[in-house]
């Protein structure tokens, strides 16, 4: 379990995150909202990119806010962005390879890892070759192998769905549902594709104006009269 209590973000005068508190314990667990609701931020205070003004954030056992964003990565935060994080100069087995180089393996354990990873995201076939001429798909899940590569505890996966045809989005919801059993991972979603969220995700969280509308099982939380005011655009009926 993620035990997240009283999380407080302010940038200026603007609260990015006010006092989320929430327990994450399925193995996909989704985050939506509206634009600008801090889903993001979220993501960024469990990775170390930014610092709460207030909180805490107890993830399987460890007080994660005391470690450093390296730290985190080396103890098996991973991430990808709403904006794509592949080299282009590197191969793909480089751009997945990287998140292994801080672990302490051996070149066989490396291997293994890097090779299953491939496999699992369906890219063993251009393994060597480089980024630069990927299309928008296998950049994504050569983002989600790296993200997937060894034994991470918890991949946060921001947006992974945007820009990709219906098809695309059918291999990376097959995929996202796997990753539990693929490496034991819990997985954090945030995607404004509500049939994503509701095909892969247990339960899910809501999230809107940096507050917490509610949070609990997906079906349940997408019938809430709050979460479609606020997110799916329908008026709440008095």
């Amino acid at each position: 379990m993620i035990s997240i209590r009283d999380i407080t973000v302010s940038f200026g005068g603007v609260t990015a995150l006010n006092k989320v508190t929430v327990d994450l314990s399925d193995k996909v667990v989704g985050i939506i909202g509206p634009n600008g609701a801090g889903k993001t931020t979220f993501l960024n205070v469990l990775s170390g990119f930014v610092t709460p003004k207030s909180g805490s954030i107890n993830a399987f056992g460890t007080e994660i806010l005391g470690l450093a964003p390296h730290r985190r990565s080396r103890w098996g935060l991973r991430r990808s962005f709403q904006k794509e994080q592949v080299v282009d100069e590197l191969t793909v087995e480089e751009n997945v390879g990287v998140v292994l180089d801080s672990l302490p393996l051996t070149s066989g354990e490396r291997e293994q890892y890097l090779a299953a990873a491939l496999e699992f995201t369906g890219l063993t076939s251009v393994r060597h070759a480089r980024a630069a001429g990927l299309n928008a798909f296998q950049r994504r899940m050569t983002e989600i192998a790296r993200c997937a590569a060894g034994k991470p505890k918890v991949l946060m996966l921001d947006e992974p769905g945007a820009g990709l045809s219906q098809n695309e989005v059918d291999v990376l919801r097959r995929t996202i549902s796997d990753i539990h059993v693929f490496n034991g991972a819990m997985t954090l979603l945030i995607d404004h594709d509500v049939d994503l969220i509701q095909a892969v995700c247990s339960s899910t969280m809501v999230l809107d104006f940096g507050s917490l509308v509610t949070s609990g099982p997906t079906r349940e939380v997408l019938s809430d009269p709050r979460v479609r005011a606020v997110y799916l655009g329908v008026e709440e009926i008095a």
